[in-house]
């Protein structure tokens, strides 16, 4: 076969991403605090840009000189269908310019991000250096920030084999510990705020007070000298007859103390000297660096007729406006050609970003109204009631790409009446229905499996197989080795190890 060189012209079609398109992209993954950081940055290098003067005090309010309206104006909008018509109406126009970049695959628009990012971070380097230095800077200045608790404490839990539940409400308690390493919070009232049993509470927080550093979470001082002596198996009677009267140690009462840890004077100074060894605040070690507040995006209250409003905390979000009137002065005097071009560009690029803001408030909004109208029976009942979920429904439901519900859903926390929440914690897995009816939550699953478990006698020690016959007869259509993940997920034995231990109990 002979090779042979010819010239052909094809005609296609591709999407491209713009400069413009590109900064959507990433305006939607930012949390509220980058997004800010990002809009100061631009109101200096943008003299067309300038803040909405309504976040002026009192008194030193002016007429706005632009033409354009921030994101605020429409943030504030309730779950009502008059409210859903009205957004859709005033979006249609640019609705088509987003959606068809959101719905590029997840590949092509993760690596369109990336080098929008770090075109952008070459961008706002400084104007006499290079790009490779400005980025090297923020790799320098990434890899040198100090790890925090919650952070570190959130690497373990990753680890563990919690149930989504159990870690949903472990990395509540995690949100709650302060910088000393300490959960100064009332655990009934935390339950009853998610709708879990007391009980479970306090077990999940006995398996991360296992954590490092030893002492963590602990609610009290008592309570983090203890787990520490544990660790060292030095807990012993006279040493928790010790901790329990710290009181006497801090009168320097060694005779009291002495009598209640039944010791000599030689003892007692020894397990003074191991006590002064501990570490009476574990998370002071991570303390170069306070543990950022975690602000919500989104607010969740319930109505007196018993639904839900969702509004946007508008007082996070950044209110810039175009200076139409300045550019129109500045256009009528320009010269040369590089001078047009370039107030030209300050123009569009200032345009497109208070468009991309309004447009950010707006997706993050319709997001966040589908997700409570899915969650509707967590918010009324408890994590019990989390309904099965993934991107595609909720996607699909609003019309949009799973990949713009991802981006949305990142880095993005809700506040509702049972607690601060990031957006992703309402994604559970689903278990299909036997008879072809409604999925189950695989968390309501872990909950049957667990309660058939915890009645089973002697007589009829339940094996994963009979579990899961039962489960069908339920309607829960479920494999075996599925059965026996979340088993071992909840640390319950097999069925020959349990009925071994009811045979001893007898």
């Amino acid at each position: 076969m002979a090779l042979a060189q010819r010239l052909e012209v094809r005609q296609g079609q591709s999407l491209v991403m713009t400069p413009q398109l590109q900064q959507a992209i990433k305006l939607l993954q930012m949390s509220n605090f980058e997004l800010t950081a990002y809009v100061e940055d631009e109101l200096l290098r943008n003299p067309l840009l300038e803040r909405n003067k309504s976040d002026a005090p009192e008194g030193e309010q002016g007429e706005p000189q632009g033409n354009e309206v921030s994101q605020n104006d429409t943030a504030e909008l309730s779950i009502d269908d008059s409210s859903v018509a009205s957004a859709k109406a005033a979006t249609d126009s640019v609705d088509g310019d987003f959606e068809s970049t959101y719905a590029t695959s997840r590949e092509d628009a993760g690596e369109q991000t990336r080098r929008a990012e770090s075109m952008s971070s070459i961008a706002g380097g400084n104007s006499g250096g290079s790009g490779a230095e400005s980025i090297s800077t923020i790799i320098e200045q990434t890899a040198t920030r100090e790890l925090t608790l919650a952070e570190h404490l959130s690497a373990q839990l990753a680890l563990t084999s919690f149930s989504p539940k159990d870690r949903m409400i472990a990395a509540r308690l995690i949100g709650l510990v302060d910088d000393d390493g300490y959960l100064r919070v009332d655990l009934g009232e935390e339950a009853t705020r998610l709708g879990v049993s007391a009980s479970l509470l306090e077990n999940i927080l006995t398996q991360l007070q296992t954590f490092e550093p030893t002492g963590v979470m602990a609610r009290d001082l008592r309570e983090c000298l203890s787990l520490q002596l544990t660790e060292r198996d030095r807990f012993d009677p006279a040493m928790q007859a010790m901790i329990e009267n710290l009181d006497l140690l801090a009168r320097h009462d060694m005779a009291a103390l002495q009598e209640c840890c039944a010791v000599d004077g030689e003892d007692l100074a020894d397990m003074i000297s191991e006590l002064r060894a501990l570490t009476p605040k574990p998370g002071q070690a991570f303390g170069g660096e306070t543990a950022a507040v975690m602000i919500p995006d989104v607010i969740v209250a319930e109505q007196v007729d018993g639904g839900w409003s969702v509004e946007l905390n508008t007082e996070t979000l950044p209110r810039v406006l175009v200076n139409s009137r300045y550019y129109t002065e500045v256009n009528a005097n320009l010269r040369t050609e590089q001078e047009k071009t370039f107030i030209s560009d300050c123009h569009q690029n200032a345009s497109w970003l208070v468009k991309s803001l309004d447009q950010r408030a707006r997706t993050i909004l319709k997001v966040s109204r589908e997700l409570v109208r899915q969650q509707d029976g967590f918010l009324a009942h408890g994590i019990e009631h989390l309904r099965p979920l993934n991107l595609r429904t909720v996607a699909d439901a609003i019309e949009m790409h799973e990949s713009t519900v991802s981006r949305v859903t990142s880095n993005k926390f809700i506040q509702t009446p049972r607690g601060l929440f990031e957006l992703k914690y309402f994604f559970t897995a689903a278990i299909a229905s036997a008879d072809g009816g409604e999925a189950h939550s695989a968390e309501a699953v872990r909950h049957r499996i667990k309660g058939l478990i915890k009645h089973e006698t002697l007589a009829e020690v339940l094996s994963d197989d009979r579990i899961v016959e039962m489960l069908k007869e339920a309607g829960i259509d479920i494999a075996r080795r599925t059965v026996a993940k979340y088993r071992e997920a909840m640390h319950i034995p097999s069925s020959v190890q349990r009925r071994r231990v009811l045979k001893q109990s007898i």
